[in-house]
């Protein structure tokens, strides 16, 4: 058997959720594999909301296992909110939530350090949520973080009295700021129980084992794949490999273990925070996007910048990822507009190309556009792809003819049962 990946292609806010959670059904294991609490999964169905930091999008599915990978770092406070959460709304958590041992614990003290950190850029910040992800990385990779089966060991309390003085002592180079940290400590030290209380695993083990036994495995990744820390908009990115790659070192896994690949885009484009969008609408057109689209960022409440449907940036995303079908979400936000763009290359230079600058942060590059017509009416009953509007289905295929990939599903609302299957080639299920 060979694991199955379903992640954003864009600058994320893609609606991975929806599709990972339509999927769900024909698997017997999601994981998560990279990112933290910074991830915003929203899902909707019987008439309720539910948005997903940490906990794998899976688990409403009944019978269905879900694993937090070593790739991922969880804050406990937040882990153990979205399970109480979820608890109260009737969902069987713990049975069926696996937590990694070797996936890092983000402190009270990484939360402290990412907000005094981007306080004291100013001007220059990159956009980040707080949610002490990028210094948790670092710890990672400097080697002396906190680990989730650190919680079971004698020496927990000193290490992470060590830590925590390490913290402190950085964050003496900054400007003060207000974080109650007695507090968010008392806190955090509680919600350590409800960690105590989950299935803790080696998750390389149990996820090789899983694939021995013929298990159906889908991986799922947080934030885009322009937000990835090697190939993304480098330094407006994210501190993980949010890409394919991301899949093998954040689960244990081997590469001949991948199989398909399903990439999902926005049918225009969004991104939260700082960092080059060349597609970007920063008058009416993008104003008109974010209300039609709710574009307010699931985990920070930040207004999206939203823009056209940027086709170099896909392509490119394409081949870093290996995409074998795609999903394409919110096309119904596009409902009222006469005419819609895409961008099929960049002017720079006084030269056009449909390669990403390897300096996009600094260059002006200006998107050479193709004009789609609207199909200006609800998608609402459309049940099928034969059904659409025709200039929906030309708009479509247009990306397809551009992209050389199937779209395979397309979104037309945020509820589970708005989703249209499309093409010949079946989704991995």
């Amino acid at each position: 058997m060979a694991i199955d990946v379903i992640l954003g292609l864009q600058w994320g806010d893609e609606g991975k959720g929806k599709i990972v959670d339509y999927l769900a059904e024909g698997y017997d294991i999601v994981a998560r594999f990279q990112g933290g609490p910074n991830a915003g999964h929203t899902l909707k169905f019987d008439e309720k909301k539910f948005v997903l930091h940490t906990v794998p999008s899976g688990i409403f599915r009944p019978g269905l296992i879900n694993l937090i990978g070593n790739g991922v770092v969880a804050d406990p406070i937040t882990l153990a909110a979205e399970i109480k959460k979820l608890e109260e709304a009737g969902v069987d958590v713990r049975s069926r939530l696996l937590l990694a041992r070797k996936a890092h614990l983000i402190l009270p003290t990484h939360r402290y350090l990412d907000a005094a950190s981007e306080r004291a850029k100013g001007k220059s910040k990159i956009g980040s949520t707080l949610k002490g992800i990028g210094p948790t990385y670092m710890d990672k990779t400097g080697r002396n973080g906190l680990r989730v089966g650190d919680i079971t060991s004698s020496y927990f309390e000193e290490r992470y009295r060590s830590l925590k003085e390490k913290h402190l002592s950085l964050l003496a180079i900054y400007p003060e700021i207000d974080f109650g940290l007695a507090e968010e400590e008392e806190k955090w030290m509680q919600s350590l129980d409800i960690l105590r209380s989950l299935q803790l695993a080696d998750g390389e083990y149990f996820i090789n084992q899983a694939l021995k036994e013929g298990k159906r495995i889908l991986a799922e990744g947080a934030q885009g794949s322009m937000l990835d820390i090697d190939f993304g908009t480098y330094p407006f990115v994210t501190s993980s490999n949010t890409i394919t790659a991301g899949v093998c070192t954040g689960l244990g896994v081997a590469p001949g273990k991948i199989g398909e690949v399903i990439g999902v885009s926005k049918a225009y484009c969004t991104r939260v925070g700082s960092g080059p969008f060349p597609t970007e609408q920063d008058n009416e057109v993008g104003e008109r996007l974010r209300q039609e689209g709710g574009e307010f960022g699931a985990t920070t409440g930040r207004p999206r910048r939203c823009g056209w449907i940027d086709l170099p940036q896909l392509k490119y995303t394409i081949m870093l990822n290996g995409v074998t079908q795609l999903a394409i979400t919110k096309i119904d936000v596009l409902n009222g507009f006469d005419t819609i763009q895409a961008a099929t290359a960049y002017e720079t230079d006084g030269r056009l190309t449909e390669e990403l600058p390897y300096d996009i942060c600094d260059l002006d590059v200006r998107p050479a556009y193709e004009t789609h017509r609207g199909w200006k009416q609800s998608l609402d009953g459309v049940s099928g792809y034969a059904s659409m509007p025709a200039a929906a289905r030309e708009y479509l295929e247009a990306l397809e003819a551009h992209l050389q990939v199937p779209v395979t599903m397309v979104s037309t609302g945020p509820e589970r049962n708005k989703l249209i299957l499309k093409g010949a080639k079946a989704p991995a299920v």
